[in-house]
């Protein structure tokens, strides 16, 4: 299931929210060569939080395996500098996409509702617990951890506090099948989240590359808790206002 839209309109430009995008693409294009081997590789290693550097067991310099055939060595940048870094470092083309289009569709609510540079603080403290989370629950691991997802799943666990009731809209892909439909914010999170902690109970102690699950929960996690202090009473109440109007076309308000 792809969302695609939801029905939660903006009352102020989204500025951070592009920011971060427009950060992201950027470092996509400028400093890992948009994917081409082996600037993307070396990238992953150098900006990339390595859970065995940050707590101390590996030192830098020491040769990580990133697949099969594809080796590199740990950079010598600052193993807490690699907690900010890694949230801006990509995979892949689909990767940055998909993290990138998520951002979009849950972003711009969340920083209306806490004000541009709350939400910057929000964002960038998700995305830091989701690499704690990570790299405690794997702690020798040698895999560098890159993207925005746990970032990106904080602000996705304040959307299902502050708008559960949302109507999201999502493709359902079957086969040759695809299809449409609309669920409220509390399911379809509500479900992510649960494939992320299962995912995440199967794959503790792996030591292979793919999808850091467990970051994706914490950053969930943490999303929930903080936008409890983030948000700004004020532009949440004046969004509430705002949209009363809009009860007369169908639209459900997100706080009932």
């Amino acid at each position: 299931m792809i969302p695609y839209k939801d029905e939660n309109p903006t009352l102020r430009t989204p500025v951070v929210t592009f920011a971060l995008i427009a950060a992201n693409v950027a470092v996509w294009l400028f400093l890992q060569g948009m994917g081409q081997s082996p600037v993307l590789e070396q990238s992953v290693c150098q900006l990339g939080l390595v859970p065995g550097h940050l707590l101390g067991g590996i030192p830098p310099g020491t040769t990580v395996r990133l697949g099969p055939e594809e080796y590199c060595r740990i950079g010598h940048l600052s193993a807490w500098a690699t907690v900010l870094t890694s949230m801006f470092t990509h995979g892949g083309w689909l990767h940055l996409i998909g993290n990138m289009w998520f951002l979009w569709i849950f972003g711009n609510n969340i920083e209306d509702s806490t004000g541009r540079l709350r939400f910057l603080i929000f964002y960038l403290l998700c995305g830091a617990i989701a690499g704690a989370a990570q790299s405690i629950a794997n702690p020798h691991s040698a895999i560098p951890m890159v993207g925005a997802s746990g970032a990106i799943s904080g602000v996705m666990g304040a959307y299902i506090i502050l708008y559960p009731k949302v109507r999201v809209h999502m493709l359902v892909i079957l086969g040759f099948y695809i299809g449409k439909i609309a669920v409220p914010a509390y399911l379809m999170l509500g479900y992510w989240l649960l494939i992320q902690l299962v995912s995440g109970a199967l794959a503790v102690g792996q030591e292979s590359g793919g999808v850091a699950f467990l970051a994706h929960a914490g950053g969930f996690v943490a999303g929930m808790v903080l936008i409890l202090l983030f948000r700004n009473r004020r532009l949440v109440e004046e969004r509430r206002v705002q949209a009363i109007p809009l009860e007369t076309t169908g639209y459900r308000l997100p706080w009932r």
